[in-house]
């Protein structure tokens, strides 16, 4: 068993100096964009020594990934079948934890570890805190497993960013739930100066960036068969390339630098909710404004308490008030420009960077830490 990890000051400077912390997560996917690799370079910024273990496999064949399908969508229709640890991240955490000590084993969405392998973290390592992390809806079935529900109990403290989620999972045998707002990574969204190039290469009068939806598909065709220009990066549109000659479909998503170009060289960037996620807000929330982009996303008491309405960012409730607002800072650029610098200033003042969120987030957890520690020297 290792010894507890000691008790130590955290200078301000750095509010988590020196903290250890094994990150279990996806940092592969999406051919490394994407913002599990965001929240890691979050808690180095803020003073974490991290190891990662990407919890995705390196290679998988067709026919694993098939099987995976099949117990997911068994487990969909109510059947308590365990998905497979195909990454082996079980046996990889439970030999890392036996050679180092962590203060923090991070699980980000992570869900084919199994009740065994957190017992044996817990029995190897005493006073590591687990903490998990998702960006997605937990409480419903179709972002679950089986190892999740079973591992629930085993976690010290969850970390969602769906305020609905806090009382769910604790009704799933969560101990502690604590609700954080979405985040963006800095150097990732920021603002870009656009070119006539970059106008013409990802951007236009009105742009969306994301997956397929169809009450997203039914918007934007609205406001196409209305007269609008409407441009669509991501994945899923394929079948509706040819719906429509004012809806241009590039039928697939932009990442990097390009994402944030993109926010730029749009006049309007649009802003849709995963209604299977009951979406209050999302990661795009932020990084559209963080990029200098003008927001107009779906209006929810939670986008309103991120941005003032008419100021920092726009919203809309019905395709009709979409439409109207579409055609009015269409046609009035200077306000157009105004809101969205009042809602990149915003992003700033309000620190609504995934370090800024971990920020408020860690002085509970590290109060957590320190009554672990104690609990585990006296026992």
């Amino acid at each position: 068993m290792n010894a507890a990890p000691a008790v130590r000051a955290i200078p301000s400077s750095a509010p988590l100096a020196g903290l250890r912390v094994m990150a279990v997560s996806p940092v592969s996917g999406y051919a490394g964009f994407n913002t599990s690799i965001h929240r890691v370079r979050a808690l180095k910024s803020l003073g974490c020594q991290v190891d990662v273990l990407d919890s995705l496999p390196s290679c998988t064949s067709r026919q694993a990934a098939l099987g995976q399908r099949i117990l997911n969508r068994l487990f969909r229709y109510g059947l308590p079948v365990p998905l497979l640890d195909s990454a082996s991240v079980g046996p990889r955490l439970l030999t890392a934890v036996s050679h180092e000590t962590y203060d923090i084993i991070w699980l980000e969405k992570v869900l084919t570890l199994n009740r065994e392998v957190l017992a044996g973290v817990r029995h190897c390592s005493p006073a590591t805190l687990i903490v998990g992390f998702s960006p997605d809806d937990m409480a419903g079935r179709h972002n679950q497993s089986q190892q999740f529900l079973d591992t629930l109990p085993l976690h010290d403290l969850y970390l969602t960013t769906k305020t609905y989620n806090v009382n769910e999972l604790q009704e799933l045998g969560c101990p502690e739930v604590v609700f954080i707002g979405n985040g963006y990574d800095p150097a990732s969204f920021r603002p870009f100066p656009v070119t006539p190039r970059d106008e013409c290469l990802l951007g236009g009068d009105i742009g969306f960036i994301g997956t397929y939806e169809s009450d997203r598909a039914e918007m934007l065709h609205f406001l196409a068969t209305n007269g609008l220009h409407v441009r669509v990066w991501g994945d899923g549109w394929v079948h509706m390339k040819r719906s429509h000659p004012n809806l241009c479909i590039e039928g697939y998503p932009v990442y990097g630098d390009d994402f944030a170009k993109a926010c730029s060289a749009f006049k309007i960037n649009l802003g849709f909710l995963r209604k299977l996620n009951r979406d209050l807000q999302t990661t795009r929330s932020v990084e559209i404004p963080a990029c200098g982009g003008f927001m107009l996303a779906e209006r929810t008491s939670e986008h309103q308490e991120l941005f003032v309405e008419g100021e920092e960012a726009e919203f809309f409730d019905s395709p009709e008030e979409l439409l109207e607002k579409c055609h009015f800072y269409l046609a009035h650029e200077e306000v157009r420009r105004r809101i969205a610098e009042r809602g990149y200033q915003r992003c700033l003042s309000s620190d609504y960077s995934n370090a800024g969120r971990l920020a408020t987030v860690f002085p509970h957890l590290l109060f957590r830490l320190h009554q672990k520690l104690q609990r585990n020297q006296l026992s």
